[in-house]
């Protein structure tokens, strides 16, 4: 059987392997980029296409680049910019890591995320101690050198499992890198030229250039002139994509292929068709039926063996999302409600859960503020009527006060009928404050942040906190919780004595209040390692289904085959079901020897 151009056999793969200390073994890259506009989802393409490469047996690093002049994304706002995704290591990134460690089950640092505030910080501090030698510092070379090194060491680095604690990683075979914005922009320029002169370094064989467009339709026909626009822009940039990924409402017909084929040179078996589908989780088996891998392999001169790609747990995964016919409920109470991308990884978890307890996913978006007393009647009306139609209440993370009343009352609705309930970081604080206002009648109960003159701080600023700057000055990163009852919820479902989960937090439930706030009914059963600092509260009331709330944020760390545990037990109870029951789905929380 005669071989593909470029394609290599297994016989070449074992003379490789026998020659490896005495020759280099090459990095492949794969670059996604973006024309015509932003928000085309090429960070699901680009997770996508890494799904595909994970099912033909390589190991996938992925980098993000954010041309931004902002350090990290810990101080944007989520009305603007998203959510900001925390890492294991702390690091405050773009919310596209999270699609990343979601589709692919990897963890990543904060170097994964590289942004022209990072760059041009490094190179100004070389500059500062000398490093130089007295050169002129200048775009070209230094930036541009500053970001091939950058993406170079990071790549090397080995990739370590999402879930499995033990896993102490591998070096990868092929990375993956998202420019974000849109070619042509001239906050991307840099990075362009940086990853031109990579390509130069290493070898066109050594990367393969995607880009990400938009086909519209007008009046029924597809559009392609937008798209031949944007590959000359990337061209006049000196570079030649090998694939164009098409965003479109319906499949990219024969017609339009051929053209943008014959006008952007490049073959039309590689022009792909990335039209709208029912779930995000469709998009790797969109892509696997273009032969996107075979593709890429042959480029890359990879060898790719028979059968592969092989992604059997995402078409399971699919078809069974297909079957599902009952719905659950959930009502996410937060004051970012006018868009999802502020709470894209609460929404990915809600949605890992879902399909883990074989139900249909509905979100109900309550507005905090409709909650409280100052609000009209009517939206008051309107938001108790959503808490009512729910299956379960889940107050998520925020800062400030805006909205927080609304969130409390939201916690007393849910205790008191018994509605399964769960809360994240503010949530576990707003829970606790609830419990004091109402139960201990404490009127003025309250949390520093929003009240620091309050006679009953049941909330308090850490005392490791920077008051002086935002920046990188939170609690952060992965942190150890130890559960003291091994007969509480959280133990069952991670059916562990500790867990590791990411922080995000500047306020603590006082110590000082514990034994008061105990006794009106809430057991702190997970705590950090000085016993000092609580991590989990629960009630103390068997007779609730479920009352869970969280100070870290547990939605980080689910994964589209493996749901967090918390927010599985959520889903579970707003079902109907026990937590104690095994759910039938190929999906599992994370237990034992997956604990983190």
């Amino acid at each position: 059987m005669s071989k593909r151009p470029n394609e290599s056999t297994p016989e070449d793969s074992g003379k490789k392997s026998r020659t490896q200390s005495s020759v280099e073994r090459k990095m492949k890259y794969i670059v996604v980029t973006g024309g015509i506009m932003s928000g085309l989802g090429k960070g699901i393409t680009a997770s996508s296409i890494a799904v595909l490469l994970q099912g033909c047996g390589w190991k996938v690093n992925m980098i993000k680049i954010d041309p931004y002049l902002n350090v990290d994304a810990g101080t944007m706002s989520p009305f603007e910019h998203g959510e900001t995704f925390v890492l294991d290591d702390g690091g405050e990134t773009d919310l596209d890591l999270g699609n990343y460690e979601r589709f692919l089950d990897i963890s990543l640092c904060a170097d994964n995320n590289i942004t022209t505030g990072k760059i041009y910080q490094q190179v100004i501090e070389r500059e500062r101690k000398g490093e130089y030698l007295g050169k002129t510092v200048q775009v070209v070379p230094h930036i541009t050198n500053a970001i091939g090194e950058w993406i170079e060491k990071v790549a090397a680095r080995p990739v370590k499992s999402g879930t499995n604690p033990q896993d102490e990683g591998n070096e990868a075979d092929v990375c993956v890198i998202e420019l974000g914005g849109t070619v042509g922009d001239i906050e991307s320029m840099p990075f362009i030229e940086g990853l031109r002169q990579l390509q130069y370094r290493i070898g066109t064989e050594n990367m393969f250039i995607v880009q990400v467009t938009l086909v519209p339709t007008m009046s029924d026909e597809q559009k392609t002139k937008p798209t031949q626009h944007a590959v000359k822009e990337l061209r006049s940039a000196g570079f030649a994509p090998n694939m164009i990924c098409c965003r479109c409402n319906d499949e990219l017909q024969l017609e339009q292929r051929q053209k943008l084929g014959l006008f952007c040179q490049v073959g039309t078996e590689s022009i792909i068709s990335v039209h709208n589908v029912s779930e995000i989780y469709k998009v790797p088996l969109l892509l696997k039926e273009q032969g996107v891998a075979e593709i890429i392999a042959q480029q890359l001169r990879m060898y790719l063996p028979k059968g592969m790609p092989n992604i059997s747990p995402w078409e399971q995964l699919c078809k069974r999302l297909d079957s599902l016919d009952k719905t659950v409920s959930i009502a996410v109470v937060g004051k970012y409600t006018s868009g999802t991308d502020a709470y894209l990884s609460v929404v990915r978890a809600l949605q890992h859960a879902a399909m883990a307890v074989s139900r249909k996913l509905e979100i109900i978006w309550v507005i905090a503020e409709h909650l409280q007393e100052d609000a009209t009647a009517e939206d008051r009306a309107a938001a108790n009527k959503q808490l009512d139609a729910s299956n379960g209440i889940l107050v998520p993370g925020g800062f400030g006060d805006r909205g927080v009343v609304g969130k409390i009352n939201a916690c007393k609705y849910a205790r008191e009928k018994k509605k399964p309930f769960l809360g994240v970081c503010l949530g576990m604080q707003v829970a606790v404050i609830e419990v004091a206002r109402n139960i201990l009648k404490w009127k003025d109960a309250d949390s520093e942040e929003f009240n620091k003159n309050t006679k009953n701080p049941v909330i308090i600023f850490m005392p490791e906190g920077s008051k002086t700057h935002m920046g990188g000055t939170m609690r952060l990163g992965t942190r150890r919780t130890i559960l003291k009852d091994e007969n509480c919820t959280t133990a069952k479902l991670y059916a562990g004595s500790f867990i590791d989960e990411r922080h995000r937090h500047r306020y603590e439930v006082n110590p000082a209040k514990i034994k008061e706030l105990e006794k009106a009914g809430l057991k702190f059963v997970g705590m950090d390692e000085t016993g000092q600092r609580m991590e989990i509260v629960e009630l103390a009331d068997e007779s609730h289904p479920y009352f869970v709330a969280a100070q870290f944020h547990p939605e980080l760390k689910s994964r589209v085959m493996v749901p967090s545990p918390l927010f599985f037990g959520l889903l579970r109870t707003a079902s109907g079901q026990s937590i104690a029951d095994e759910p039938d789905a190929p999906q599992t929380p994370r237990k034992k020897g997956g604990r983190r």
